[in-house]
């Protein structure tokens, strides 16, 4: 098989800016749940504080205005996304179906938004309802990016993926695992900011609320960073052996890409937590977060696009969650 030969475009640069910017939205969003900036246009959706255009705002109104305004920005876009891509590319062909899933998921992920406003699951809340909501924003959030990439990588001349056998298991299995440790990382990363290190002895004494005590058990008891050990050996099994076995250049790119990010992650977690979970570090380990999930999500597309006669192959490996 050729290798593939990726061909910049006008679309495809305009698709690959969009996620660039939903990334920056997203980065933007963790900094308005870290400062507590959440209940800052109280609890109006879409206006903020009953204005389109707050006066005199609080920092605090000015970080949720900023968020809720680029939020919109991106929203725009995506439906740009999708009208320029029903326009330029055929029926059938899988840009459109990103590009229209995309629009799906942004408007979801707007539905939570103004949902987390309008139940006041923001600010010093530390309820369950509140876990639930924002593992929820995070698994959308991650399909959203994860949808935007491939349909920027279509553009772009990648291949849809046909799936082969024992790949398409073991990238589904790698992909819902990463999920899994992102939720993890969320209610954490939520507990850290509800709860600093000095909530040891609260907590013990049993003050906390049930979601209170999860968010504090996945920081302080160290199970989110236990889960991210065996979610980070699954993840640089399955790249490794996609880059032994596949030819692709674009597969040993994504590869090393997920086996360095990997290795990135785990650096900036144990500083996470050496160093209490400081704002600027949380925003770079969700950066860190999504950059290692988008290269998972290429990777295991370019993979499975790939020809299906090497899936015995991989079989025979034994790249296995189980051997993990």
């Amino acid at each position: 098989m050729p290798p593939l030969n990726i061909r910049p475009n006008r679309f495809a640069a305009f698709a690959w800016a969009v996620l660039a910017f939903n990334l920056a939205v997203i980065v933007w969003g963790a900094y308005v749940r870290a400062t507590g900036s959440g209940a800052g246009c109280g609890d109006h959706w879409p206006l903020c504080n009953g204005a389109v255009v707050p006066r005199a705002p609080e920092v605090k109104t000015l970080i949720e205005f900023t968020h809720r305004a680029t939020s919109g920005a991106a929203l725009l876009l995506v439906v740009g996304l999708a009208v320029w891509a029903f326009r330029a590319y055929p029926r059938r062909n899988p840009v459109r179906a990103g590009a229209a899933l995309s629009l799906v998921f942004i408007v979801v992920e707007a539905l939570i938004g103004a949902g987390l406003v309008l139940l006041q699951l923001v600010a010093d809340n530390a309820s369950v309802a509140r876990a639930v909501y924002l593992s929820v924003h995070l698994v959308n959030t991650f399909v959203l990016v994860g949808v935007l990439a491939l349909t920027a990588w279509w553009a772009s001349g990648g291949r849809a993926a046909r799936g082969a056998g024992a790949v398409r298991w073991h990238a589904a299995g790698v992909l819902a695992a990463t999920l899994a440790l992102g939720v993890s990382g969320a209610v954490a990363a939520l507990g850290a900011t509800l709860f600093p290190g000095s909530a040891t002895e609260e907590a013990l004494r049993g003050d906390l609320s049930a979601a209170a005590r999860l968010m504090f058990s996945l920081r302080n008891y160290k199970l989110h960073p236990l889960l991210a050990v065996a979610v980070g050996a699954y993840v640089v099994t399955f790249a490794v052996a996609l880059r032994r076995l596949w030819p692709s250049v674009w597969v040993r790119r994504w590869a090393a890409a997920a086996v360095w990010l990997v290795a990135a992650q785990t650096a900036v977690g144990l500083a996470n937590a050496a160093l209490l979970a400081p704002v600027w570090l949380q925003l770079v380990h969700l950066l860190l977060a999504d950059l290692l999930w988008l290269a998972l999500v290429l990777l295991s597309a370019t993979a499975l696009a790939e020809s299906e006669s090497r899936a015995e192959e991989f079989e025979a490996a034994g790249v296995s969650a189980a051997r993990v």
